[in-house]
């Protein structure tokens, strides 16, 4: 599977916030990329149970307003919020955790759509100060490039070559620079740029299977 990585990471902006959810403080990572395709074949890629394994994870649920999903292998949740083809928001329950999603889509000028991504969560300040916002970000990352990869070539994900590709040196690039991207939208939002760095360590470490 190859991938162009320095493409692929420079393709997001990142940023990381802090907000008020529920009443309590909560950590945000916001992840942002434009797709060379129509918003209507971007909200059908990332709402349509057919076409969501072919880029990401084999899904199951009700896919519709106040339904429950579950990605295989990983999340599952409810769609709170839809609104076709510009919002979608889910929760995301894993781990006995619960988090949020947001999704919302822009059509830009040059026909080209705009995907922002928020994750929402309430995270424990020592897990925050361990692994910081790559923690989710990176797995985001992933699933980002991987959107854009099918919408460009309309290529399915292999599930075998999919697995083996982070343990491949160019997967392994892949994990570094976007920990390390993190960990540079962390210092911009106020973390201690050597806390951020630390933290980004460890977060590649821990997605390279190192820790």
């Amino acid at each position: 599977m190859k991938i162009g990585v320095l493409r692929d990471i420079g393709a997001v902006t990142r940023e990381v916030q802090n907000r008020d959810h529920d009443g309590r403080p909560a950590r945000v990572i916001v992840a942002t990329c434009a797709y060379d395709t129509a918003i209507d074949d971007v909200w059908d890629a990332i709402t349509n149970a057919e076409r969501i394994p072919r880029w990401f994870l084999p899904i199951s649920g009700d896919l519709r307003l106040g339904g429950r999903y579950q990605l295989h292998g990983n999340a599952g949740g409810q769609i709170t919020a839809c609104e076709p083809p510009r919002s979608l928001e889910v929760t995301w329950e894993f781990g006995g955790q619960i988090s949020w999603v947001h999704v919302r889509l822009t059509e830009l000028s040059d026909g080209r759509t705009r995907l922002r991504l928020e994750h929402i969560a309430h995270v424990p300040d020592d897990l925050w100060k361990q692994y910081g916002p790559g923690a989710v970000g990176v797995g985001w990352d992933l699933a980002i490039m991987g959107l854009g990869r099918h919408l460009s070539t309309g290529a399915e994900v292999d599930p075998k070559e999919a697995a083996a590709w982070p343990a491949s040196e160019e997967g392994k690039d892949f994990m570094r620079r976007s920990s390390e991207e993190w960990g540079r939208a962390s210092i911009a939002a106020g973390t201690d740029a050597a806390a951020a760095r630390d933290a980004a360590s460890r977060t590649t470490a821990f997605y390279r299977g190192e820790s």
